[in-house]
């Protein structure tokens, strides 16, 4: 029995662009174009989900599938920094975006440690193997990144490692716990 999952990381919005903890922000004009380009280049699945933020519900809207909401699949909580950028953050507090950085156990944002991220992702794709078929998923990178982490059985400190560019499809086949991991395919009509 086989379950295939295709991760489908969402166009661009203008968080990525000003290195910003994301604030649910809707797609940027550019991310907008590229989804309506690739419309219709993803496979029929059995299941079809989408993280809970704006992006990744206007990138499947768009895309042309209907997705069901997923909180599960939610991004990483980032608690007091959502909506600051990067360089806001280090500056006022280095300290923390080091331990962010080096200990996946880190929650001193307030929010979600990549550790609970990892385990969370580990939790739906142990669910989503327990039926064969085909799942498609609109999730944010950082979802990509922990599901890679999980299907590889790497330390979770590995998670910055992991490059997930805007409308690519990450790839995971399995059956009996054991994943195969095929990433970043771009996302075009084939």
């Amino acid at each position: 029995m086989t379950t295939r999952v295709m991760l489908v990381s969402p166009a661009a919005g203008d968080a990525q662009r000003e290195v910003r903890f994301d604030d649910d922000g809707p797609l940027s004009e550019a991310g907008l174009r590229r989804v309506r380009a690739a419309a219709g280049s993803l496979p029929a699945a059995d299941r079809i989900f989408a993280s809970p933020s704006v992006r990744c519900r206007d990138t499947a809207v768009e895309l042309g599938i209907s997705a069901r909401s997923a909180p599960e699949l939610a991004g990483c909580a980032m608690g007091a920094w959502r909506g600051r950028t990067l360089a806001e953050v280090a500056g006022a507090e280095p300290v923390a975006v080091s331990g962010w950085l080096s200990d996946p156990d880190f929650d001193g944002h307030g929010g979600e440690s990549l550790r609970a991220l990892c385990d969370r992702i580990e939790g739906w794709l142990t669910r989503m193997a327990l039926d064969a078929g085909r799942v498609v998923a609109v999730v944010e990178p950082d979802v990509v990144r922990a599901a890679a982490v999980c299907a590889l059985r790497v330390p979770a400190d590995a998670f910055w490692r992991l490059d997930v560019p805007p409308l690519t499809a990450t790839e995971l086949s399995g059956r009996g716990g054991r994943w195969n991991l095929g990433l970043g395919r771009a996302l075009d009509r084939r």
